[in-house]
């Protein structure tokens, strides 16, 4: 039988060493899993509409079991743990010849994800899609969909990000060249929260369906994003508008400080889809991008991962997953997410 690339079944932590990554690269505790082959790019989709006033978007991205490998954890709307708190994406680093997973967490300020571009307001570095403002959480118009609700504590930024590539794993040949800003090392200090229990019966939800899986999807999956965790069909569920490509040599990314995204995935979030192929052109010129040396190229800088076999701890660290953009106007429509990558 042939195996698809995505695919190596290895007994964790005794077939593969985990790779040991430099301090000056680490940024959290270390790393959970480690697997000798690069995740899928990530998926284009739309993101869902916004349940309910109150919930959190965190993006899909792509994680590793050892029955199956790489599979789909779609994007979703979740509450956060706490108020004050936001959500750090999970992301893959690579290094000695290895990826590593690193886990996603909560905490009082956005931590280093590698660089990743997963759209809707992470653009690879901070999130532009929403800021605690006293004890409420207020939205960026132009990166949510807000569905049918009526939400009043709003505000309208457009987000900037030059970045358009779909990689999902920080460092290496064709993945994101981004180190931590001072900042996200900071961020990585601070007390932090692991994904909550409905964040993780979402994901063990998608690794027991063997439709999320790469092999089976071919990195283009059913279901891409829901709008509530766990519920995969019905309403809320959008579908993966296509694959992401392998990006060709190396990407760099970071965008204007506190934006997140490019125009051309993020215009999924302002509402208006963009054809993947063409990004749109950014509509703040006076915020350039500002590429990473490629000088750290095949080092990835971990920020918090969480141990374990499977990598379900909340450790610290943001990840791979989805790509595109979201969001959308309030009682907008669905988001195309685009594989356009983005950064800060």
């Amino acid at each position: 039988m042939r195996l698809s690339p995505y695919y190596i079944p290895v007994i964790l932590g005794l077939a593969f060493a985990v790779p040991s990554f430099s301090a000056s690269a680490q940024v959290g505790v270390g790393i959970g899993i480690s697997v000798p082959i690069a995740p899928p790019p990530l998926p284009i989709y739309v993101q869902p509409p916004m349940p309910e006033v109150g919930y959190m978007w965190t993006p899909g991205f792509w994680h590793y079991h050892e029955v199956g490998g790489y599979y789909w954890v779609p994007g979703t709307w979740v509450r956060p743990p706490q108020i004050g708190f936001l959500w750090t994406p999970p992301y893959w680093g690579f290094a000695n010849g290895a990826y590593g997973f690193n886990a996603g967490y909560w905490g009082p300020h956005v931590g280093f994800y590698g660089g990743i571009n997963y759209g809707f307001g992470y653009g690879g570095f901070g999130y532009g899609g929403g800021e605690w403002r006293g004890g409420a959480f207020a939205y960026n118009r132009s990166v949510n969909n807000f569905g049918g609700n009526h939400v009043t504590n709003v505000y309208n930024r457009r987000i900037v990000n030059n970045n358009v590539s779909r990689a999902s794993f920080n460092g290496g040949t064709g993945g994101i060249q981004a180190r931590p800003s001072g900042a996200e090392e900071a961020a990585a200090r601070e007390q932090h929260v692991a994904r909550t229990a409905e964040q993780s019966s979402h994901m063990e939800a998608a690794r027991g369906n063997p439709a999320f899986r790469a092999s089976e999807n071919h990195g283009r999956p059913a279901i891409a994003a829901t709008a509530r965790s766990g519920e995969f069909e019905g309403h809320g569920v959008t579908k993966a508008r296509g694959a992401g490509r392998e990006a060709p040599g190396r990407a760099t990314a970071r965008s204007a400080p506190g934006h997140s995204g490019s125009r051309g995935a993020d215009a999924a979030r302002d509402g208006h889809p963009t054809h993947p192929e063409h990004p749109s052109h950014p509509v703040h010129p006076e915020h350039p991008a500002h590429p990473s040396a490629a000088s750290h190229a095949q080092r990835a800088a971990p920020a918090h991962a969480q141990g374990g076999a499977h990598a379900q701890g909340g450790g610290h660290a943001a990840g791979g997953g989805g790509h595109a953009q979201a969001g959308g106007h309030a009682g907008g429509g669905g988001h195309a997410q685009g594989g356009n990558g983005k950064h800060r």
